[in-house]
């Protein structure tokens, strides 16, 4: 009986957490005159893909698509994944596996970073990118969820290289395994589940920001998708078909990616317990 109420109440759970998901596909291929209608229905009673096509062969500005701003934002996203998964994986190893002056410090600062408000950072960061040359750029927005996803993925990945046993990188070492193979062969393998969960951290930061890919991006045809999603709420009227359509393109790379990545860390998982 418990086993049934604790399966009961996590269905429970999914389905509050699922329907807003399905709400917005099921708006999404709505007509207007369903959407806007006194008595709205849970299931469009004449699904269309009009919204879709509108989004995908129109222009939300002049001369600029919806796949220009997938595009900006999908680069931005992934530069941001690759950058913070490499730089992050050299940090944690060297605060895991080295001492050195002021170790505590530095992690302690990783903590204090994240607790520092986004809104508090947007100008001190944009004199900076003006001051480096980069303002109008898409590197401006790398670089910037960079600083931000950085902090947590060195914290968390210290503790997976911790837990990594020293004895396993002397024994590659008798058996004359040089540094860099020992951290690919040894390390990287056994790492690997925490540095997908870092990515897919990195991935959704880059991914949906929009503060600073609006205050640092002033040409349009720079513009990531959660930029020229503004662009369908308009002062008297929304169109909301537009804006569920196009949530729905905006959420499927997250969730592909996610099911990508996470074939991944079972398989790192796995290599991990064979090479231990």
């Amino acid at each position: 009986m418990k086993k049934f109420a604790l399966n009961g109440a996590g269905l429970l759970v999914a389905l509050f957490a699922a329907f807003p998901v399905y709400w917005m596909i099921a708006t999404s291929l709505k007509p207007n005159r369903e959407i806007f209608s006194a008595t709205p229905r849970p299931v469009p009673a004449e699904p269309t893909l009009e919204h879709y096509r509108e989004i995908l062969t129109g222009n939300l500005i002049p001369g600029v698509t919806f796949a220009d701003f997938f595009l900006n934002s999908a680069l931005v996203a992934l530069a941001t994944v690759l950058l913070s998964g490499l730089v992050a994986l050299l940090a944690a190893t060297a605060v895991a596996r080295f001492r050195f002056r002021l170790r505590t410090t530095f992690l302690i600062l990783l903590l204090v970073v994240q607790m520092i408000p986004l809104e508090a950072l947007v100008i001190p960061l944009f004199l900076m990118i003006q001051r480096l040359g980069l303002y109008n750029t898409l590197p401006s927005l790398i670089l910037t969820y960079l600083g931000f996803s950085l902090p947590f993925a060195v914290w968390m990945l210290r503790g997976f290289v911790a837990a990594v046993p020293k004895e396993l990188e002397e024994a590659a070492a008798i058996d004359g395994a040089s540094r860099a193979q020992t951290f690919r062969r040894i390390l990287f393998p056994l790492v690997a589940p925490g540095l997908v969960a870092t990515s897919i951290f990195s991935f959704i930061t880059a991914w949906n920001e929009l503060i600073f890919a609006l205050t640092f991006i002033n040409d349009q045809d720079r513009y990531t998708l959660p930029v020229a999603m503004t662009f369908f709420f308009g002062r008297d009227d929304t169109a909301w078909g537009s804006v569920m359509a196009a949530s729905t393109l905006f959420t499927l790379p997250v969730i592909v990616f996610f099911l990508l990545v996470q074939r991944r860390m079972v398989s790192g998982l796995v290599a991990g317990a064979v090479k231990g």
